[in-house]
């Protein structure tokens, strides 16, 4: 008799779509995918409809893989569902997680995005009025427009989660690695973070170490770097030392600084905070001018230390 087969879900809430996309980078293993498991719910790839998973038996499911922050009331609709209808529930990727990056609207109300958006951006004709409407009459025809809620909020703040599997997106081979645990019945006790290390991403970067003290900071494209020389050290501001490992280092391998997308360190509750305290302890002044001068050098530290965490940090800025 045939071994009976997974079932399976995926969804893309509130994120860019990369997260769908490293699944298909998994390659061949997706063919490996289909003949362990039934994909019944993703929207992305499959003509599946959410009437579908609302007609699903509570706990038919055996894995959900929710990918993208909660943004709006048809992504918390579609969040409970999968909790109810899959046994194991995953925060896949860094919005899931902590947010990411659509997590950074929280550092404005809902009103002013949607006026940027659709009223003050430049690429709009000269007095443009329309802002979509909840609800709107399109001949006879009732439409209805999800609720754009006033903050992002990761998976674990609207639903319980199972694992979190953190990236922005998760690297291919922690994707592959993940599934197949979880088909094996070798995945850790729940509540775990997988895909990832217990130590900072420093910890698996290959370029060289020394001394940390920097006189100034640059942006990448500021500098001619060594390429084989840790890009702090050089003033590169690189998130590192506050984010966790099991990329592979892949961004400073590149010639690029971390970016923090694995999120925080075990225990550590606020990934930002760790940054700038991790940059304060390179600074090489003393004198409170020369440190306000050299801090300057640091662009937008709002987006560069709670770039992926913002809606998930201990004092996140929220509206509404």
């Amino acid at each position: 008799m045939a071994e009976k087969k997974l079932q399976i879900a995926l969804y893309w809430g509130a994120g860019c779509g990369g997260c769908d996309v490293a699944v298909l980078d998994t390659n061949e293993f997706v063919l490996e995918l289909a003949a362990l498991a039934d994909i019944r719910f993703w929207p992305i790839a499959v003509d599946t409809k959410l009437a579908g998973l609302r007609a699903m038996a509570d706990g038919e499911l055996d894995l959900a893989l929710y990918n993208g922050a909660v943004r709006n009331s048809e992504n918390e609709e579609t969040a409970r569902l999968l909790r109810r209808k899959s046994r194991c529930l995953v925060a896949f990727g860094a919005c899931a997680h902590l947010g990411g990056i659509p997590g950074l609207a929280n550092l404005f109300p809902r009103e002013q995005i949607l006026r940027r958006v659709y009223l003050d951006n430049p690429s709009l004709e000269a007095g443009s009025t329309a802002v979509p409407q909840r609800h709107c009459r399109a001949g006879a025809l009732d439409l209805e427009l999800p609720e754009l809620y006033a903050r992002v909020r990761p998976l674990a703040q609207v639903v319980d989660v199972d694992y979190t599997l953190p990236g922005c997106p998760p690297a291919p081979a922690q994707v592959k690695a993940v599934i197949g645990a979880f088909a094996k019945g070798s995945l850790p006790e729940r509540g775990s973070v997988v895909g990832a290390s217990a130590t900072s991403l420093c910890d698996e970067c290959k370029r060289e170490k020394s001394q940390k003290r920097v006189k100034r900071f640059f942006r990448p494209f500021e500098i001619l770097q060594d390429p084989a020389r840790c890009l702090l050290e050089q003033g590169i501001v690189c998130v590192g030392p506050a984010t966790r490992g099991g990329c592979g280092a892949r961004c400073p391998d590149s010639g690029m600084p971390c970016r923090g997308c694995y999120g925080p360190l075990p225990g550590v509750s606020d990934q930002g905070a760790r940054l700038i305290g991790a940059l304060a302890s390179v600074i090489d002044a003393e004198d409170p001018e020369e440190i306000d001068r050299i801090l300057d050098g640091v662009p937008d530290i709002a987006g560069l230390a709670y770039r992926f965490g913002l809606p998930a940090a201990t004092l996140p800025r929220r509206f509404g």
